[in-house]
């Protein structure tokens, strides 16, 4: 039985974010609909969470003291964690001594947020088919990497997020760029990095996936494009055969159980014909599925925070066909203006969500198209026509 007290009240419920961008604003508001008190933590003040969270810390979260002292203090009854950049083991540590409860647990953030840790787990222990890969500590290290695996290949640190770090080995002179890349975009700063075989596919997919007190519920597939490894587009449903998609959802069921608890999980997968290839999983909303915001009843935000309380997850209601494009900003201000949004939002079935991140410095996804049509295709033509009706001004 899942239970919450009046906010500000000792049977308050409360919530500490670990990341508070803009997917975990959409968390924090889903959980504030229950009246749930929100704790939104980062790495710098002003994040897009912040604005609404009842309060907010500013902190390092790779620092273990002072995650821990912030988690002292606040006494959350959930850890959230929303980003990559977290000293994972001392949250594994704490929950273990039973101080806090992580969403969906300490180890599968731990497992996740590092990609070796995911990767291990889905390829050794579970036998489930990825594209080849080695891990490298140095350079010497990743120069053989390179070799044992072949060109072209995909390099990416083992602790990153939204392409960050990430880039393909096409040719030999590419080698020495891939790894500056790797060193200068970890979450965790330099270090070990994932070679990667390229997979030939013929798309990639992101399987919501809903671990909840009433068993495991799907989303429907979410096809995706990306550009150095960051979303730009995302559209649901992804056509897929039957077959395949009972694959994938298999796959998705198998990792997903290995980790446990509860809440929602992105599985990404490539599909090659009838093949299904597991590429990687979040252990909490992603990304891409920000297209749910318009196609769904319950968006992937308000599927987790009722998963993550232990309440049951029923039947999901699919709109129809929708799709997302990001609004990525370039330039170096923290002054950036969203003109002409009258003219964006002009067609019916489209939506703008304007993330208020603070600054931008070379570039940054800062806000979100979202429409709806009677096709995909259509979704996506409508949503383009929206972003080229705005104005963005960077001061």
């Amino acid at each position: 039985m899942t239970s919450i007290g009046t906010y500000s009240s000792p049977s308050e419920k409360r919530a500490m974010l670990l990341g508070s961008g803009e997917l975990g604003k959409e968390v924090a508001i889903e959980l504030q609909r229950y009246g749930v008190h929100v704790i939104a933590c980062d790495k710098y003040a002003n994040a897009p969470a912040m604005h609404i969270a009842q309060e907010s810390r500013v902190f390092n979260m790779l620092d273990a003291d002072a995650l821990e002292a912030a988690i002292r203090e606040i006494k959350p009854h959930y850890v959230i964690p929303e980003v990559e950049a977290i000293a994972t083991p001392k949250l594994v540590e704490l929950e273990n001594e039973g101080i806090i409860k992580v969403t969906p647990t300490a180890n599968a953030a731990w497992l996740t947020m590092n990609r070796e840790g995911i990767r291990r787990l889905a390829a050794e222990e579970l036998g489930i088919k990825t594209s080849p890969y080695r891990f490298a500590s140095t350079k010497e290290e990743f120069q053989q990497a390179v070799e044992t695996i072949g060109i072209p290949c995909v390099v990416k640190p083992i602790m990153s997020s939204s392409g960050h770090g990430q880039s393909t080995i096409k040719k030999v002179e590419d080698i020495e760029k891939a790894w500056t890349i790797a060193q200068e975009g970890g979450r965790a700063g330099a270090g070990r990095v994932i070679v990667e075989g390229f997979v030939k596919f013929d798309y990639e997919i992101t399987l919501l996936t809903v671990r909840n007190s009433a068993g495991t519920a799907y989303c429907e597939p979410i096809g995706h494009i990306q550009e150095n490894g960051d979303y730009r587009y995302s559209w649901q449903p992804q056509a897929m055969k039957p077959e395949t998609l009972a694959k994938a959802q298999e796959i998705a069921r198998k990792v997903t159980d290995a980790l446990g608890g509860y809440g929602i999980f992105g599985v990404e997968m490539f599909i090659q014909g009838d093949e299904v290839i597991f590429s990687e999983v979040s252990p909490r909303p992603h990304d891409t599925g920000m297209v749910t915001m318009i196609s769904q009843d319950m968006s992937e935000f308000a599927l987790h925070a009722r998963a993550l309380m232990g309440i049951p997850v029923p039947a999901i209601k699919f709109y129809g066909p929708s799709a997302s494009r990001a609004v990525v900003v370039e330039g170096n201000s923290k002054e950036v203006v969203f003109d002409n949004i009258d003219k964006a939002l002009a067609e019916p079935g489209v939506q703008i969500r304007i993330f208020g991140k603070p600054e931008v410095k070379g570039h940054r996804r800062m806000a979100v198209i979202l429409a709806t049509a009677d096709s995909v295709e259509e979704a996506i033509k409508k949503a383009d026509r929206a972003y080229e009706a705005l104005t963005i001004s960077v001061k």
